[in-house]
């Protein structure tokens, strides 16, 4: 069974980073950051290393959606991430942070650096992303119980809604633009 984490200490130190630019959407990214946290550590087993870098990952990895109000988020949230990690956690691998950021869309598994450690985030995110359609081998009522434990709290709404913001009312171009800039092969 997938133990649902709902406070680790690297997200809670980096998430007041952030809030302000979340603005009311906070609550249910938030809740995002740890149920693709509870998913990855279940991927990762026992590697300390691998959870706090994802930990602080994830806390910047769809960010640039709020910070630079834009639908291919990838490179702002990278390059907020990096400002955070060089002031406030230099011992964190800059490299893996940004792999981890820049690869968690990815359809197919990582081949590079610390691949068990980006692809563990990578198919965390998935499985939430895609309300636990895409499932990477978790049963559906493991999906189910992390959602119970972690409340959505209508984050799929507020992606929804963003992309119709960012692009002007038309929530087409803007799917279009996240599908085209942030997925990658």
């Amino acid at each position: 069974m997938i133990e649902p984490i709902v406070s680790d200490p690297a997200v809670e130190r980096y998430l007041p980073q952030i809030a302000d630019a979340v603005g009311t959407d906070f609550a249910a990214y938030r809740n995002h950051i740890y149920r693709v946290l509870s998913y990855a550590v279940h991927f990762l087993g026992d590697d300390p290393r691998g959870r706090e870098h994802i930990a602080f990952a994830l806390v910047f990895h769809d960010v640039g959606m709020w910070t630079d109000h834009e639908l291919a988020y990838l490179e702002p949230s990278e390059a907020v991430a990096e400002r955070v990690r060089a002031q406030h956690a230099p011992h964190l691998d800059a490299a893996l942070i940004a792999n981890i950021i820049h690869w968690h869309h990815k359809l197919f598994a990582f081949a590079g650096p610390d691949a068990k450690i980006v692809n563990a985030a990578r198919k965390a995110d998935w499985i939430d992303a895609s309300l636990g359609i895409v499932r990477h081998g978790v049963a559906r009522k493991q999906v189910a119980a992390i959602e119970e434990a972690i409340p959505v709290l209508g984050f799929p709404e507020v992606l929804m809604r963003l992309a119709k913001d960012l692009r002007h009312g038309n929530w087409v171009a803007g799917l279009w633009r996240v599908l085209s800039r942030v997925y990658k092969i």
